[in-house]
């Protein structure tokens, strides 16, 4: 006689056919975990890449823009400092032609606030690392802020070849300028400075595999030296037909838009570390 059955949604149930999973709520330990991902992910060292390299070559153009209007302005360069290295000299051996062909104290804040940004960035950089995604942003987000404050300062109060105004325009550009070039170096892509072309041109022509159809390193300087002839180009337009501050206001556009785009760098991967030779044994 068979016994009966218990039943059986109970033994079943016991079995997990009618379990239905629960939902865990959200716990502040999620939260924590995303932080941490998003604060990882913010400290990440950018690896050099061809997303890279299109970065600095807008950097580039911009830098032409730049010093396309910089100079006739204020006579002075502020990111080209092998033009200012050499007025400087020559306002120390000839002064009576400051107001001429150049303005000597123009010339000194631009050197001055160029080497005394490059040098702040650097040594910082060398602290929170150089390649920390997080200090590139900042980094290009504050080189951005110096460059509309000079615009701000153009719209509002016009432009002269000296005074204090003229001063505080020339040390926002100059420092912006700094900082980008040692910004650029960190990124280990020396083929593109971003601001000195001498260098590259030189490099482009004794290059012993100039005319080979693949050498990156020739690329790079070639795309680099086309991208601040066609920056300058276009900024010595600008300056004809809209006006200098037009010209800094594309400029700071162009260094707002890579400033976004370092969010979306690929990360330099980790390498593994290799084992002793004790433990693996």
């Amino acid at each position: 006689m068979m016994e009966p059955q218990e039943n059986k949604s109970v033994d079943d149930s016991r079995h997990g056919s009618f379990n239905v999973p629960a939902q865990r709520p959200q716990t502040s330990n999620d939260q924590t975990s995303s932080s941490s991902r998003t604060w990882q992910y913010l400290n990440a060292p950018v690896r050099a890449s061809g997303f890279a390299e299109f970065e600095l070559l807008l950097l580039t153009f911009c830098t032409g823009l730049q010093d396309a209007v910089s100079f006739p302005d204020f006579h002075c360069f502020t990111s080209n400092q092998t033009g200012n290295t050499v007025f400087l000299m020559l306002a120390i051996a000839m002064p009576e032609m400051n107001g001429e062909m150049f303005v000597t104290l123009n010339i000194g804040i631009a050197l001055g606030m160029f080497l005394a940004a490059a040098w702040l960035t650097g040594q910082l950089g060398h602290i929170v690392g150089p390649r920390c995604r997080l200090w590139l942003i900042l980094c290009n987000l504050v080189q951005t802020c110096l460059v509309f404050a000079t615009v701000a300062i153009q719209y509002t109060q016009g432009i002269q070849l000296e005074g204090i105004r003229t001063a505080i325009s020339i040390g926002l550009l100059a420092c912006a300028a700094g900082s980008q070039v040692v910004q650029s170096r960190s990124l280990r892509m020396t083929e593109i400075s971003t601001a000195m072309a001498t260098a590259a041109w030189l490099d482009l022509v004794i290059d012993p595999n100039l005319f080979a159809l693949r050498n990156r390193p020739r690329t790079r300087r070639v795309t680099f030296l086309a991208s601040l002839v066609l920056g300058s180009l276009a900024g010595a337009y600008m300056y004809k037909t809209v006006g200098s501050a037009a010209a800094l206001a594309a400029s700071g556009a162009g260094k707002l838009l890579v400033t976004i785009m370092f969010f979306f760098n690929s990360a330099e991967q980790e390498k593994p570390k290799l084992e002793n030779a004790e433990d693996s044994a």
